[in-house]
């Protein structure tokens, strides 16, 4: 059994796959130790900055003091504590939804949520380069599976009619990103929920990386355009711009009832510890302030910089289009983006490559993640080390 390992683990390495954790001995920030070494941080999704934040950490310590450390069970059995709750009611109203329910990570909620609402013989459409946890649980679910290029909605429309032809009477379910997690752009809201309502679908909208992000005190792209009331189900994670962890979803009353019964990640997962529920809720208070839109705005500022001084090429053409604060940068080889990962190291930048399975082969590339912390020097480093690698490995 160890040979079979080592040779699979070979096979990966063979082709620059292989992953390797790393431990940073700092708290998350624009800068973090690795190895000993300070380095700018353009990895993490730490958006606005409250993954450190003094009003996250005050409220964490005051809940465990108080609750203490672990729930203790699941929420069905006495895992339910106050702090969920009150997480629960302030993710509902800051979301403008009746009703919301939390989960131990943004992975179970989508694991637990998809086969809850649809099972064998319903219908799933999704968009080809949704994240994973949405991919699982579609599979999970047993529901007939259908794909669609990334934010292709003619092929989209072509599932859907099939969909309403071959499976009348079934329940149809559309799965898409508001912002997906690798390419940062966005999805075609507006023109999803009029088909969505054509053709009688429920529509799932995963929210994780534009929470904090877009729309008004960071309540996602469902609220930036107005369609709260059209997307049935709304999905997100308090692990990203929230600076905590874990994950919700918010909907109609009936639809939390529902997955509180049959989500099965939810009814069989201890309950998220309390102190890290009221970090979370702390953030939901702090997006709502004035100040939690001031330091909105000034993510979106040094988006807007990485946006005017991350080099093009032919690969990168739309490198410096802001849709969100993710920013790829193309590389295509998988060994190339390790290089240039490795190199822009060397210089003080921590930006991992990221590969296949995570994008398509021959799509490796950089992620590049901007903060509301980032300095404006450190943005513009990081951008004169890409042209200048670049330019030396070409």
């Amino acid at each position: 059994m160890r040979e079979l390992f080592q040779e699979q683990l070979q096979a990966l390495r063979a082709r620059s796959l292989e992953r390797r954790l790393r431990e940073i001995s700092s708290v998350q920030g624009p800068e973090v130790q690795i190895a000993g070494r300070r380095l700018i941080n353009f990895s993490s999704n730490d958006y606005l900055g409250l993954a450190g934040d003094s009003r996250l950490r005050q409220a964490a310590i005051g809940t465990i003091k108080e609750f203490g450390v672990g729930a203790g069970a699941s929420r069905l059995v006495s895992g339910t504590q106050s702090p969920h709750l009150r997480l629960e009611a302030a993710l509902a109203k800051w979301k403008g939804t009746e009703a919301a329910l939390s989960f131990s990570s943004g992975y179970a909620a989508a694991v637990g949520t998809i086969p809850a609402l649809v099972s064998k013989n319903d219908i799933i459409v999704l968009d080809k380069i949704c994240h994973a946890s949405l991919i699982d649980g579609a599979q999970l679910s047993g529901a007939i599976l259908r794909v669609f290029p990334h934010n292709h909605l003619r092929k989209l429309e072509n599932h859907l009619e099939w969909a309403r032809r071959e499976h009348a009477g079934k329940r149809i379910l559309i799965l898409t990103e508001s912002v997906f997690s690798m390419d940062g752009d966005r999805a075609p809201l507006r023109e999803l929920v009029e088909l969505k309502r054509r053709f009688g679908a429920l529509l799932l909208l995963d929210e994780a990386h534009a929470i904090g992000v877009i729309g008004p005190n960071g309540r996602g792209l469902a609220a930036a355009e107005n369609l709260i009331e059209d997307v049935d189900v709304q999905m997100g994670t308090l692990s990203k711009a929230l600076g905590a962890s874990g994950g919700y979803i918010c909907g109609s009353r009936s639809l939390i009832e529902w997955l509180i019964n049959r989500a099965r990640s939810f009814i069989y997962s201890t309950a998220p510890p309390p102190g890290i529920v009221s970090a979370a809720l702390a953030a939901v208070n702090f997006l709502g302030s004035s100040e939690g839109e001031e330091r909105r705005r000034l993510l979106w500022e040094r988006v807007g910089l990485m946006q005017d001084l991350l080099p093009r090429n032919e690969l990168n053409e739309k490198a410096g289009v802001a849709n969100s604060a993710i920013f790829p940068w193309i590389v295509g080889d998988e060994q190339a983006a390790i290089d240039l990962a490795s190199a822009l190291q060397m210089e003080g930048f921590f930006v991992p490559a990221i590969r296949y399975p995570t994008v398509a082969k021959g799509s490796a590339r950089l992620r590049v993640t901007v903060t509301a912390l980032h300095e404006e020097d450190q943005i513009r480093s990081l951008c004169r080390a890409i042209k200048r690698l670049v330019s030396h490995m070409s």
